[in-house]
């Protein structure tokens, strides 16, 4: 039977042992929503996320990490304003050294750049305790996000377990016009899926457009295919793939990886590209969609080009044609900041980061800052063009900015302008723009930046450190700051709940809602009670306070569709774990949330009849009977709620599989690993 790319790689990578019969015979379609485990070539974590991923491995009892690869990146908390972010910094460099993974120093710059130039491989499988781990995608990988402890125990040798995915396909055809970009792609096809479309499924990208995208373009689409809520993006790995492996010194870690030419998607996507306009995610969401030309004239107070979608040595170039010999208007703040040091070093010997520097840029730290409000932050009301993934009402560090998402050619020229620009009829279109007016990867300006010196940049690893020998390792000693607290342990779920109901949230709530990034939150991510106390800010300001009145002994959260879309950090389920949360009731959940909170021993049960969300209110009472006999047996939840003296009662579904049931009885996956589970 032919077969899509996705299915070829989790065909190869399928620990048999875990799946039914029907998943694993060589060459036959998987059954969509079949349980599967995948064997794990690679894991990243990132310092936001790793801290509390490596102490949760550190329980796990093994002297080296069992994967080909682990890399430990600092990317997120580089603004070191007191002694909490560099010992966090300092624990990650000494756990590197003592379980053999590699360490990406402060400065080397953001994961998901670093990887794709340094270490990804077509084929291969990666795992991430990072939403955006998907970029992996572009270079043909099956790259997945998920929270820090489903990432350990892959550390650990263990395989990565999730449902068998819908596969849609995105066929591409055609060519992008001028001043229409990779961003704008993504954009287009979250103005059709929304961000609850790809829950459940992955995007596969084929046919002849595919061709024309560079790898660094192919990455800003499958990157913000998490914004899908998709559970995985793809392309081909091609030619294309090939040159850019062998302009970063890599070619031998290439192969061809491709669909059957006859292979059966769930359903398929059509997006011509030479029919694509300039488009913009509105505030406060990236299915918010708009063409850019609606929005022209709009007044703009900021823009910032980076992050981990577009800030390649492409992006930087398509910049740079653009405000070269020109500078940025007088009302705009405009900052910059490559996706790696690398990038940062090419575009400095090809004369970019003098253009935009001339151009009046603000050159950012080669980190993820202003994505995740670590600096940069809007003015009060002000209007802010990011290249960014999310914009997330406050994610920006100013509550009341609007943060529009659009591609690199759109913030430049609207940076110029002062005002939303549409940049496929902006004047540089005809003056300075064509392929022979910008560099990238794969060709230069007036040969300023050759192959040779491309190569050398790429391979020099100054701010990486390899893997140590086990003799060696044998002898770090784990360096651990007073912020530092080991991760708490679930309470176990029992016979019954009965507790009530502290908080009732609606659509689309993200991670950003239950557990706040920023300068004043993220220097806790190692010290659970600490960052506990933001949990839920910004939906409830008083929900520390009431957790803390029930003596943090139990209580349940509402919620609506999507519940938990966003960022894969687990200290969305871990805050609402050590403050009592003991289940929560949704429309539906977001899968990475919905996998942290299993994780952590917290009940997602799904609404039967989904008006039954409608005549619940704060404070009720919830009774969930018998859990230990559904969780045994795989049969719904039964839920009885009581307001005043009035009560009804309703159905749970339990969609759990075999494997989170047992993780859930066991009182958590760091309880159930110990017990000897897989």
């Amino acid at each position: 039977m032919a077969l899509t790319l996705a299915e070829k790689i989790i065909q190869k990578h399928i620990v048999r042992e875990a799946c039914s019969e029907t998943s694993v015979i060589a060459g036959k379609s998987i059954e969509r929503g079949a349980h599967i485990a995948l064997r794990i070539d690679q894991t990243l974590t990132q310092d936001a996320t790793g801290t509390m991923a490596y102490l949760q491995f550190e329980t796990i009892g093994i002297s080296r990490v069992r994967t080909e690869l682990s890399v430990s990146y600092v990317d997120h908390n580089t603004l070191q304003t007191d002694f909490r972010n560099m010992d966090d910094h300092r624990y990650l460099q000494s756990v590197a050294a003592k379980y053999g993974l590699w360490f990406s120093r402060p400065g080397n710059g953001i994961c998901h750049q670093v990887h794709l130039e340094r270490f990804g491989c077509p084929g291969k499988t990666l795992l991430g305790s990072d939403s955006h781990t998907p970029t992996g995608g572009g270079i043909g990988m099956i790259a997945i996000g998920a929270g820090g402890l489903d990432v350990a125990v892959a550390m650990g040798g263990g395989a990565f377990h999730l449902a068998m995915p819908k596969i849609y396909g995105v066929h591409l055809s055609g060519t992008l016009a001028k001043g229409v970009s990779a961003k704008d792609i993504i954009l287009e096809l979250l103005a059709r899926e929304t961000v609850k479309g790809g829950v459940g499924a992955v995007y596969e990208y084929f046919g002849d457009g595919v061709s024309s995208l560079t790898v660094p373009q192919r990455a800003t689409v499958t990157n913000m295919g998490a914004e899908l809520g998709a559970t995985f993006s793809i392309f081909p790995s091609d030619q294309t793939t090939y040159a850019f492996l062998q302009a970063m010194g890599r070619a031998g870690a290439w192969t061809e990886q491709k669909a059957d030419g006859d292979a059966v998607y769930d359903k398929i996507i059509e997006i011509d590209l030479s029919e694509l306009k300039p488009r913009a995610a509105c505030p406060h969401s990236p299915d918010a969609v708009q063409n850019v030309s609606v929005l022209a004239g709009k007044p703009v107070t900021q823009v910032c080009i980076g992050s981990c979608t577009n800030s390649s040595l492409d992006d930087l170039a398509a910049v740079a044609a653009i405000v070269r010999g020109r500078h940025i208007a007088p009302g705009v703040e405009a900052g910059i900041a490559p996706g790696s040091r690398a990038v940062l070093m090419m575009a400095e010997k090809a004369g970019i980061l003098g253009d935009l520097i001339r151009a009046g840029f603000r050159i950012l730290e080669s980190a993820c800052g202003p994505c995740i409000g670590m600096g940069f932050a809007p003015n009060s009301e002000g209007v802010s063009l990011r290249t960014f993934n999310r914009n997330f009402k406050g994610r920006s560090g100013t509550a009341d900015a609007g943060v529009y998402l659009v591609s690199p050619e759109t913030a430049a020229v609207s940076a110029i302008t002062g005002m939303i620009t549409d940049p496929s009829v902006f004047a540089y279109v005809d003056e300075t723009y064509s392929d022979q007016g910008k560099i990238s990867l794969l060709g230069g300006i007036d040969n300023r930046l050759s192959a040779d010196v491309i190569k050398e940049i790429a391979q020099d690893d100054g701010m990486l450190l390899p893997p140590l020998d086990e003799a060696a390792a044998a002898k770090v000693e784990i360096i651990r700051g007073p912020n530092i607290k080991p991760c708490p342990s679930p309470t176990a779920l029992g016979c019954s709940i009965k507790v009530p109901v502290l908080l009732k949230a609606g659509d689309n709530v993200t991670t950003d809602d239950i557990m706040p990034a920023g300068t004043k939150v993220l220097p806790f991510r190692s010290n659970v009670p600490e960052i506990s106390r933001f949990t839920f800010e910004r939906l409830d300001t008083k929900f520390y306070d009431k957790a803390e009145k029930l003596h943090f002994s139990g209580c349940i959260v509402i919620g609506g569709e999507n519940y938990g879309q966003g960022s894969s950090r687990e200290h969305a389920a871990l805050g609402p774990m050590y403050l009592g949360v003991r289940a929560v009731i949704a429309k539906s959940f977001a899968r990475i949330h919905r996998a942290n909170l299993i994780n952590f021993g917290v009940l997602p049960v799904t609404f039967a009849d989904a008006s039954v969300y409608d005549r619940i209110a704060e404070y009720d009472v919830l009774e969930i009977s018998d859990i230990d006999k559904a969780l045994s047996s795989g049969g719904d939840f039964i839920i009885t709620c009581t307001h005043g003296s009035e009560s009804f009662s309703f159905v749970g579904v339990n969609t759990l599989d075999d494997r989170s049931r047992a993780i859930l009885k066991a009182g958590g996956l760091a309880a159930y690993t110990r017990e000897g589970g897989q």
